[in-house]
């Protein structure tokens, strides 16, 4: 992967409090058949090594719900989709930050959005389809059945992280956008 000459800085937005956001899981039979069904955009987003994949880290998990990312070793936990040359994501940490690099298909700069949510330290990438301009039938397209709408990847952050300090670049390329987040560390002096 690699993030090229031509990035975009994505505003990182805080404490996104919308009433009912994510409240409905998705579970696996229901992705499995939503998938199923879904068009070009859907299969992209949701498929294998993408960071969107309910089963990214090796078994089903529903991507609304917030994962420890930083917990796990990337090289260990993608090993076999590595080996399968399916990776599309990639994290790691220095001793000033943690990165999270990522291949998003078929997005673009609008329909990527950066939340922190800085009391509960859980940053969460999400967006709509592209060209889908529907919304759930309270206005908010998160609180119903999201996947129908969009996409999401919510991640715990870990204690030493400062996300009111993080940064998020986007390359577009053709068909693909490549996403950086860059969250420094609270022992860190040194910004990127």
């Amino acid at each position: 992967m690699t993030s090229g000459g031509g990035s975009l800085k994505l505003e990182i937005h805080a404490d996104d409090k919308a009433p009912g956001k994510w409240s409905v899981p998705l579970g696996e039979e229901v992705f499995r058949r939503f998938l199923s069904g879904g068009g070009g955009s859907e299969k992209a987003v949701f498929g294998e090594g993408s960071l969107f994949s309910p089963f990214l880290f090796g078994k089903y998990f529903d991507p609304s719900d917030a994962f420890p990312l930083w917990e796990f070793e990337a090289d260990v936990l993608l090993a076999s989709l590595r080996s399968l040359g399916q990776c599309r994501v990639d994290w790691s940490q220095t001793d000033q930050a943690y990165v999270l690099k990522s291949d998003l298909p078929v997005v673009g700069k609008n329909n990527v959005q950066v939340y922190v949510d800085i009391n509960g330290k859980v940053m969460e990438i999400s967006g709509q389809w592209n060209g889908n301009k529907k919304t759930a039938i309270n206005g908010d397209w998160r609180s119903g059945r999201w996947w129908e709408y969009g996409y999401v990847r919510r991640l715990e952050l870990p204690g030493d992280a400062d996300p009111k300090n993080s940064e998020a670049f986007l390359s577009i390329k053709e068909d693909y956008s490549f996403l950086e987040i860059k969250i420094p560390k609270t022992n860190s002096k040194n910004k990127f």
